[in-house]
């Protein structure tokens, strides 16, 4: 409970310090205000944002976006109170809900699964071909994201620990100046800083390889539980617009590409070829088994995340792995499947 405490307050007085930028635009003090973390990689999330779907959805509150670098930072903010929903990554999820942080929120989406759109990268002229030979030498990624859980899971993969390297914690920005200035010899990130760094550097594994191996990692949509028992539907029409996002990624993905575009500076085209590096669930997907699951019925991303659980005790990032119940508890399957068709 102190460690929560401390940081929360930590939150408060940094959340300005932290990477993140707020839009307050159109506010009214008469309004309630529903406050929602987002981050720059691309996703159905941007297009909601874009194309002020929840502003036009919910008119009776005032919708404030604030941009995050990493989900490392969207766990602190939730801790602080700052937040009603967010977007992070899988890891952090994870991490989240195991002691000691135990935040009180729930998995109400999936934004995407990491395929080639997260990867481990190494510099070109650093004579590294392989996984294996990183030994010694310095891995910047962002420490409490899929980017770090990635890393780990691939150096364990290949018979090495975090003790063997040099690993940097480092945000994307971050990465590409320490990149570029030559202090790092290799990176596991996401897009859209990731298609930078091939510009000079060869992907040594993939988040999709990975997948393949039994390490998938996702990027999830959390609502605070406080906020989805109080506001159950203003849950579903937040899930109905990201839905709505998915359906034009896999049925319009130029017009997708164009609004995430304006988001993250990129051009449409570049977006596009992002795009296709991840993979994007049908919202009918997202309510299966698989993943969410139904009412009353969590699917098995509540294992993926037990899972993920494990393997962060397993590396002491965190002190032990939660039991799959607490994951199970904290998949918000109210109303599906039949709020995802509407």
């Amino acid at each position: 409970m102190k460690l929560k405490a401390l940081l929360a307050a930590f939150a408060v007085a940094t959340l300005s310090l932290a990477g993140c930028a707020v839009d307050n635009s159109g506010q009214q003090a008469d309004k309630p205000t529903i406050r929602l973390a987002y981050q720059t990689f691309p996703s159905g999330d941007l297009i909601v944002k874009h194309n002020r779907w929840l502003e036009d959805a919910l008119p009776d509150y005032n919708i404030k976006w604030t941009k995050f670098d990493s989900g490392a930072d969207v766990n602190t903010a939730f801790i602080a109170g700052e937040l009603d929903f967010g977007a992070l990554g899988s890891s952090p999820v994870a991490r989240g809900l195991s002691a000691p942080l135990n935040i009180p929120y729930q998995v109400a989406f999936v934004l995407d699964v990491a395929g080639d759109n997260e990867a481990l990268v190494a510099r070109d002229g650093s004579g590294l071909d392989t996984v294996d030979q990183l030994r010694g030498k310095r891995i910047g990624t962002p420490f409490a994201s899929t980017a770090h859980y990635s890393v780990l899971a691939a150096l364990s993969q290949n018979g090495l620990s975090a003790n063997d390297v040099q690993l940097v914690d480092l945000q994307p920005q971050a990465i590409l100046a320490a990149w570029e200035r030559g202090d790092i010899d290799a990176a596991y990130t996401w897009l859209p800083t990731l298609d930078q760094l091939r510009e000079s550097g060869t992907d040594l594994i993939t988040s999709r390889q990975l997948a393949q191996d039994g390490k998938p990692t996702l990027d999830l949509g959390v609502v605070s539980s406080e906020f989805a028992a109080a506001n159950p539907e203003v849950v579903d029409i937040w899930r109905q617009q990201e839905a709505r996002a998915l359906r034009l990624i896999n049925d319009d993905p130029e017009t997708a590409a164009t609004a995430i575009s304006a988001e993250i500076g990129l051009t449409p085209e570049q977006v596009a070829g992002q795009l296709k590096q991840g993979v994007y669930l049908t919202p009918e997907e997202v309510a299966s088994p698989e993943w969410l699951g139904s009412d009353g019925n969590p699917g098995n991303i509540a294992v993926n995340l037990q899972s993920a659980s494990q393997f962060l005790a397993d590396q002491q990032q965190i002190p032990q792995a939660a039991p799959l119940q607490t994951f199970q508890d904290a998949i918000f399957t109210k109303g599906l499947p039949g709020v995802l068709d509407q």
